[in-house]
């Protein structure tokens, strides 16, 4: 097994733990500053309750009917079921997440959505994603990115499945300045 200097492993168990003790994501009061009560119509309560993102990227993705489209990071299935929405019956929607227990929920949100005949969820790292090269039309992601310790890797993939010309959206929080060690090396700091 490679020596992993960046700590990825540990890193990521940080993040699974903290997400798994989440009671719930930002909920309504959050979303509602994000997506508009057209978007938010017909999307389910829990999708809203687990939405744990930074901005709404489906509104900027320039998504069209039949395309597939991945939303890296889906968490409880908010973007994915746009997502879905948009590409209606002849795209397909695939979000992946660390997550099982999280990708099981947006699973059931996609089913109450009415969008899980051409959605999927899987568990999944952004830094190793499991779908073939070139396979993707438009990336999505929101408020993820930021939480991997391979940021180039995790954009890697995301450039290997997506087809020539294909689209990247992304949501996410950025620092400009030097961190202190003691945050860079805070577990809170990567979960959060």
């Amino acid at each position: 097994m490679a020596q992993d200097l960046l700590h990825q492993h540990e890193i990521q168990e940080v993040v699974r733990r903290a997400y798994s003790a989440l009671p719930s994501g930002g909920g309504r009061a959050v979303v509602e500053k994000l997506y508009s009560p057209e978007e938010l119509s017909g999307i389910p309560a829990g999708a809203i309750d687990w939405a744990l993102g930074v901005g709404n990227p489906v509104r900027f993705a320039g998504l069209d009917v039949g395309e597939v489209v991945l939303d890296v990071g889906s968490g409880g299935g908010i973007d994915t079921i746009l997502a879905a929405r948009a590409i209606g019956p002849t795209g397909r929607a695939i979000g992946i997440d660390l997550l099982q227990e999280m990708c099981e929920r947006a699973m059931a949100h996609a089913r109450e959505a009415g969008v899980a005949g051409w959605t999927e969820f899987r568990r999944a790292e952004m830094e190793a994603i499991s779908l073939a090269d070139e396979s993707v039309d438009v990336v999505i992601s929101n408020g993820v990115i930021n939480l991997s310790a391979r940021k180039g890797r995790a954009l890697a993939e995301i450039h290997r499945v997506l087809k020539p010309g294909g689209r990247l959206c992304v949501a996410d929080l950025v620092v400009d300045d030097d961190l202190p060690p003691e945050v860079l090396t805070s577990d809170s700091a990567w979960a959060g």
